[in-house]
């Protein structure tokens, strides 16, 4: 399966040792708007086990309460983080994953065969899991090589005041509130959560740098 690039979210350089960081994109190109390869936002972090990171990435932002029951992945979209362990920001190994219409199926870490804006599914699956369905109980599964993954609907973490912002952009604030108002309060994203141990990164120390991508197939 060959698969073409739809939408890049922004970078993140994650120090292996902890931090949390995040990125965040909300329906801001045109070419993805209200369609399933829209990416929200992109999370790294290290997990409760100081042996494994973090990677999340949420997509189909803005759902309401009563549109998430029937969001669904789509099985033409693939979900790929890619890791450039070098610092030489070229993806050295790619975790994909890609909804077969009941379960979403993981594929990796593994060294891609091609990169940049094209992709094919590497190698064989090395996870799956049961997407979880809005208002149960979250389901996880870990796989052969010891990752573990998510993927489902949640409530959307990203906090942003945009009515403030707008009225900053507009020159008639000068800055934010404390707490502010969260524009997003209240909506939800589909999210995949994958959690991998270190030592299938190629860095168990210094930094990884992370970002996400979904690709459509052709």
């Amino acid at each position: 399966m060959k698969l073409r690039k739809i939408m890049l979210a922004t970078a993140l350089s994650v120090a292996v040792g902890g931090s949390i960081l995040w990125a965040a994109d909300h329906i801001d190109s045109p070419a993805v708007t209200n369609q399933s390869s829209d990416i929200t936002d992109v999370y790294a972090f290290r997990g409760a086990d100081a042996n494994n990171l973090v990677f999340v990435a949420n997509t189909q932002g803005l759902l309401s309460p009563s549109a998430t029951g029937a969001a669904k992945f789509d099985a033409n979209t693939l979900i790929e983080f890619n890791v450039d362990n070098n610092n030489d920001n070229v993806e050295d190994l790619v975790i994909q994953a890609i909804y077969d219409g009941s379960k979403m199926k993981f594929y990796g870490p593994v060294a891609p065969s091609e990169k940049g804006t094209r992709s094919r599914l590497e190698g064989s699956v090395t996870a799956e899991v049961a997407v979880t369905t809005y208002g149960s109980t979250a389901v996880t599964a870990t796989g052969s090589n010891g990752i573990k993954v998510f993927a489902g609907p949640r409530d959307d973490p990203f906090f942003f005041d945009l009515d403030q912002y707008k009225k900053v952009i507009g020159g008639t604030a000068t800055g934010f509130n404390n707490p502010g108002n969260d524009t997003f309060k209240g909506t939800n994203v589909l999210s995949i959560v994958v959690e991998v141990p270190k030592t299938l990164l190629g860095a168990s120390t210094g930094k990884v740098n992370l970002w996400v991508e979904t690709k459509k197939k052709i």
